[in-house]
């Protein structure tokens, strides 16, 4: 920053936060300067100036010891000086005068107030008599410094685009003539992010519109308890999961203002041996909350919920508010003899297909005396260990580590960390086969299903593992491998099976329900949410080309139909699961719409309101993409990320602005950038960091401040 900047940055801030109700004008209204006489009769009583007389949002305006003085239209008013005024230094307000020339400033006429980052706008400037050299300095909201851009006036006008950035909020200026100030304006437009995606491929750029349209479809809302609820609804039944709306939360973050009402309602439903019902009570429907009992994820799923949810809205008390909440969930599944296979160090459930909700063995009667599938656990019960069940656990151990060191008990977080670490070591050991994790590990006694091979079958948990961080690097290849060898056109439309190979026709007592036959549902359906896991991962394990085919293909199939459901028959043709199905899957979908943010565009948050920021653009990956745009945005706070990213012949150039105070950056290199020369962080040169993954190659840089341009030139 210049010594411009330091020096008059804490002038302006007061000035302007003290002049913001006040409509800027243009610079006409300075031939009513009051006389000299007039100003000293003011201000004899106010103490020595602060500052010079100063043109500020179309009036006069200095600062003094105990009192700011205004002049409008030959109006002088006297007002109380802003809080903490006196803790300012004389010496920084008097560095620069006032110029002779009196500037106003505004946006060109027709251009809309509030603007998005990083989207070049027209200002216009007015300076009465003046041709010459002038220099706009750009502040955010948070008065600090966001860019300083030069033009020439003619016969007292010109104009001059900006780039906004920096904090949500109005953003203002100061007009400087020869390194003086010759006015400032307050409120020239307003930065308000909101995410958005440009690319010039439209299978890309409307990816999130459609998601965004598809979820909204799946929005419950109703009164619970005296507090109104409000969560995204199972892709195939009515009700209020807490599966499927955290899983849900990885595409509303970019629109959804309330992300933590249904959780707290799931809260205060908690049991009091710390378990969670799958479905919280819905009163229009006469249903009260209850589990599924072969169920084994849900307490993890909440400490998942909790984390993100705090990412999106950055708020410290409500998460203190769940941490016991938390601690007893994983308390519960964690030492529970119904879940806790103590012998082995893992949590077992029923035999289920992955992490769906009915077992194995004929059908069964529920509650009501109806026939249905084994929700229930009994004597027939077959019990073992499923590899998702403890990838997600050991997961949500790790972020309620992270969550005790920040608002918690850090020596639990110690704990919490190493039986993560523990789990997936026993994890590892048992059911890691050298490409994946196997389904289900039987505890009770032996199974033989006639026709399968259960060891070779490859269940949609895998998918999820990838982005579960337990996974060394060699295990999430492995992983992805395993579905991209069973891409097979004459199979399936797609490789994101539910499960591959499925089981035969009523293993699972469903009664002719879907599912009960190979191909249907959870029993070898082909899931986007699959396939959004599998990209996400992809784009994490070096196999950034396969993650674009897979978002390239999703594209395609909601592009021709204009639907998305939770699952679809191997030949393509949907699945409709009940007369509540939803063509407008949210699972699925928004799995999709993070491996498109977080994993083609880079990012990542690793705190809350992407205070620090992950940051790896992969756009190099398609050789088609030259110019880039991103904005992410979370709805429910001021969290947010923007970039541009440019790619010429022999360079790559990524601009980058938002709330994050600190960046790690992993710029994807080209495959024909064969040697780099240089790597530029704001126009300086700095060493080259070259990292390695697989065949790809990112240039590191590490930044901290919000704004950051990075240029990198090769041959």
């Amino acid at each position: 920053m210049s010594i411009f900047h330091r020096s008059v940055m804490p002038l302006l801030a007061l000035l302007l936060s003290a002049c913001t109700a006040i409509q800027p004008q243009l610079s006409s209204d300075a031939a009513t300067e009051p006389s000299p006489n007039a100003w000293a009769q003011h201000t004899k009583h106010s103490g020595d100036p602060r500052s010079d007389r100063l043109w500020i949002d179309g009036r006069w305006v200095q600062f003094f010891d105990q009192e700011r003085i205004e002049s409008r239209n030959g109006n002088i008013t006297i007002h109380p000086q802003p809080t903490g005024w006196r803790n300012e230094t004389p010496r920084d307000l008097l560095v620069h005068s006032a110029s002779p020339w009196q500037a106003s400033i505004k946006l060109k006429d027709g251009i809309s107030t509030t603007v998005q980052p990083l989207q070049p706008i027209t200002l216009t400037l007015r300076i009465v008599g003046y041709s010459g050299s002038v220099e706009v300095h750009l502040y955010d909201d948070q008065q600090q410094a966001v860019g300083t851009f030069t033009t020439q006036a003619s016969d007292g006008r010109a104009e001059m685009a900006v780039t906004p950035r920096g904090a949500i909020g109005p953003q203002w200026a100061l007009i400087v003539i020869n390194d003086q100030i010759a006015g400032a304006q307050s409120d020239i437009f307003t930065l308000e992010p909101t995410t958005a995606l440009q690319t010039g491929r439209p299978l890309f750029d409307r990816l999130y519109p459609r998601v965004h349209g598809f979820m909204e479809q799946g929005i419950t809302e109703y009164t619970l308890n005296g507090q109104r609820v409000r969560g995204y609804r199972s892709p195939d039944n009515p009700l209020l999961w807490l599966r499927d709306h955290v899983y849900q939360g990885r595409g509303f973050r970019y629109f959804e203002t309330d992300v933590v009402s249904l959780l707290d309602a799931f809260r205060q439903a908690q049991r009091p041996d710390g378990s969670f019902p799958d479905v919280i009570d819905f009163p229009d429907m006469h249903v009260q909350a209850y589990r599924k009992e072969v169920e084994a994820d849900l307490e993890y799923l909440f400490v998942q919920g909790v984390y993100e949810a705090w990412q999106m809205t950055g708020d410290d008390d409500w998460l203190r508010e769940n941490l016991e909440a938390m601690r007893q969930g994983l308390r519960y599944i964690t030492d529970n003899p119904l879940r806790w296979d103590a012998q082995r160090g893992l949590v077992r459930r029923p035999y289920t297909i992955d992490t769906w909700d009915f077992a194995i063995g004929p059908t069964t009667v529920s509650p009501d005396g109806k026939p249905a599938p084994r929700h229930w656990i009994d004597e027939q019960t077959i019990w073992g260990i499923f590899h998702g069940d403890n990838t997600g656990l050991a997961y949500a151990l790790e972020l309620m580590a992270r969550i005790e060191e920040y608002v918690g008990d850090p020596n639990l977080a110690n704990d919490w960390r190493e039986q993560s670490r523990a789990i997936i070591a026993r994890l590892n050991a048992l059911s890691w086969n050298g490409s994946f994790y196997t389904h289900f590990i039987p505890i009770s006694e032996t199974v033989s299903i006639p026709g399968l091979d259960t060891a070779v079958q490859l269940s949609l948990s895998n998918a999820f593992a990838l982005n579960r961080d337990g996974l060394d690097f060699h295990q999430g290849r492995s992983i992805v491998a395993a579905y991209y060898e069973r891409h097979d056109p004459e199979r399936a439309f797609a490789e994101w099976y539910s499960i591959d190979p499925p089981f035969p026709s009523g293993t699972f007592g469903l009664g002719g329900r879907p599912g009960d036959d190979p191909g249907e549902y959870v029993n070898g359906g082909i899931m986007p949410l699959v396939g959004g896991e599998l990209a996400r991962g992809a784009f994490n394990y070096g196999a950034e080309g396969y993650a674009f085919d897979i978002l390239r293909r999703y594209a395609g199939l909601i592009e021709l139909t204009g639907q998305s459901y939770l699952w679809y028959y191997p030949n393509g043709n949907p699945g409709i699961s009940g007369p509540d199905t939803l063509p407008t899957d949210g699972w699925g979908s928004s799995a999709m719409l993070s491996a498109l943010f977080e994993g083609a565009a880079g990012i990542v948050d690793r705190d809350s309101r992407y205070r620090d920021l992950f940051l790896s653009p992969r756009w190099a990956a398609d050789p088609e993409l030259r110019t880039v745009d991103v904005v992410t945005r979370y709805a429910a706070s001021d969290g947010y990320v923007a970039y541009s990213w440019r790619r010429e012949e022999q360079s790559l150039t990524l601009d980058v602005t938002g709330s994050w105070e600190n960046t790690y950056i992993r710029l994807l290199l080209p495959a024909g950038a064969s040697k780099v020369l240089d790597v530029q962080v704001d126009g300086q040169t700095q060493p080259v960091e070259i990292k390695h993954i697989v065949d790809s190659r990112y240039v590191v840089v590490e930044a901290d401040g919000g704004n950051v341009e990075i240029t990198v030139l090769w041959r």
